[in-house]
């Protein structure tokens, strides 16, 4: 009978651990499912409140100082030296004061965007506030005659029309992005347990966090670390983590450890580090304290910074802005070239023009990059398995003259545009491409950090000499450091830099094949 019960015992405690696993993955399934990035592309949807806000500015002050210059040239058509000191002054002043007035009154908050319609009223008040002073200083210091009352009344009138209806239609806009959680981040708990409970509630408390925490991750099993903490499930354990993020939204990922827990604390970082999201210590269960400067805050509580999520925010937009207008310029410039060498490929050997590979991309998504082709049609090497090397046979005559001098990648302008690269980035490597035999990933501890960001059609590495074969372990560990340098320092002005020697890094052969 002994025997029976504990056999009984045994298999009521697999059931429920059986039981416990279903759960974990239906949880997981739905939190993938939820997350889902748009068009499957891997990009996050996350809208930065942020470039919401400066955009809002940026429009509103537009319109003001367009308003007003329009009805300008149209109704007082008078371009004298006088005109000018009176009225272009006072319709810059108006696009300056106006949005101050907004961003005193607290107009620019999502709060206040996503209630549009609402804030119509103090929109109007502000509007109203700007041209009582301005009527009130022409009046006391006797220039009325100096101005066109028409203008002015009418510079009111559509004004007021012009903020009412940008705020009706970014109201709405937001209202939607809103309603597909665009302006929450989504966020993973790292860590299980009392800690990850007491954060949880802190953050539930806290006013206007942006957060929506969608589960948890943790290696533990036992007693300190329940399934389910705080009402959130938790999802696997941290080497999950990684697919997690790479198949859903992620945004944010806090790490509820103690910093006593030096050893597991670097293990879990060094895992995590690869992924393009913020990893925030939380700073609210630790006894150890420091300056109220050295934490940042999610509502009001307290986080030290571990990663942040390279170009993100303002950066994002610029570099997006920077890659379609350069990107587009080329395109024009390089046609009658790439008119060239699509001919001389097609009348040297049978087969398409083009070569399609499947690459890694941002956040290790793949994508397909688009190449002339080099080799003959019968040999090509869609997984790169096998590195081109020199006087390779499968490569043609025109084949070796466009790598060479890096024509043959002259079409991803096109990847570009379509927005699967960028123009400068780390280079996209084939999923199967080798270094001394060796996969990249088993050669670079970290191998997909450089993957945080877009790829790029040239890159740090690429101008600093390290283009072209990979036949040593060492290349491809350079390589490596070089784009994880560039991430680190982007700029503006670092992608001008690198455009500008790429066409002269081509005259350095060595290494293409």
């Amino acid at each position: 009978m002994r025997r029976q019960k504990g056999r009984g015992i045994k298999l009521a405690a697999s059931d429920l651990l059986n039981a416990a696993d279903e759960n974990q993955k239906r949880a997981l399934a739905e939190a993938r499912r939820q997350g889902a990035p748009e068009g499957g592309d891997g990009r996050s949807s996350w809208i930065s409140p942020t470039v919401i806000r400066g955009t809002m500015r940026t429009a509103e002050t537009a319109l003001i100082a367009l308003s007003g210059l329009a009805l300008w040239v149209a109704y007082v058509d008078d371009f004298s030296r006088q005109s000018l000191i009176y009225y272009l002054p006072l319709i810059a002043i108006g696009a300056i004061a106006v949005p101050a007035l907004f961003e005193l009154g607290g107009l620019y908050t999502i709060h206040a965007l996503l209630r549009g319609v609402e804030q119509l009223a103090r929109v109007m008040l502000g509007w109203l506030t700007f041209f009582a002073v301005v009527t009130a200083t022409v009046f006391l210091t006797k220039i009325g005659v100096a101005y066109s009352r028409v203008w002015l009344v009418a510079w009111f009138v559509a004004g007021l029309v012009a903020l009412t209806a940008v705020r009706i239609a970014a109201s709405a806009l937001i209202k939607r992005w809103n309603t597909d959680g665009r302006l929450d981040r989504r966020a993973v708990i790292v860590g299980g347990g009392e800690p990850a409970a007491r954060v949880i509630e802190a953050l539930r408390a806290s006013p206007d966090t942006d957060i929506t925490i969608i589960g948890l991750f943790d290696d533990r099993n036992d007693d300190r670390s329940p399934p389910v903490v705080a009402g959130f499930p938790k999802l696997g354990k941290i080497d999950q983590l990684v697919d997690f993020a790479r198949k859903t939204r992620i945004d944010l990922l806090i790490v509820t450890l103690p910093v006593a827990a030096e050893d597991r604390l670097l293990e879990i970082c060094r895992k995590l580090w690869v992924l393009p999201v913020d990893i925030r210590l939380s700073a609210y269960t630790q006894k150890l304290r420091f300056r109220p400067r050295a934490y940042s805050y999610i509502g009001n509580i307290p986080f030290l910074d571990v990663f942040d999520k390279p170009l993100s925010g303002w950066d994002h937009v610029v570099k997006i802005v920077e890659d379609k207008i350069i990107a587009a310029l080329l395109v024009v410039l390089t046609a009658p070239v790439m008119a060239a060498v699509a001919l001389a490929v097609k009348l040297e050997s049978r087969g398409p023009i083009l070569f399609k590979q499947k690459r890694y991309g941002f956040n290790n998504e793949l994508i397909e990059v688009y190449k002339f082709r080099s080799m003959y049609v019968d040999q090509a090497d869609q997984a790169a398995s096998r590195l081109v090397t020199r006087n390779d046979p499968r490569v043609t005559r025109v084949g070796r003259i466009i790598r060479k001098t890096s024509l043959d990648e002259l079409p991803q302008l096109f990847n570009v545009l379509k927005g699967d690269l960028s123009l400068v980035g780390p280079r996209p490597h084939a999923t199967q491409a080798k270094a001394a035999e060796r996969l990249y990933t088993e050669v670079v501890d970290g191998y997909f950090a450089r993957h945080k960001v877009k790829p790029g059609i040239t890159g740090w590495a690429q101008i600093n000499g390290w283009r072209g074969e990979t036949d040593t372990e060492e290349k491809i560990e350079r390589r490596v450091e070089h784009d994880l340098y560039y991430i680190e320092n982007w700029s503006v002005l670092f992608d001008l830099y690198i455009l500008v020697r790429t066409p002269f890094s081509l005259l350095s052969t060595k290494n293409a094949y």
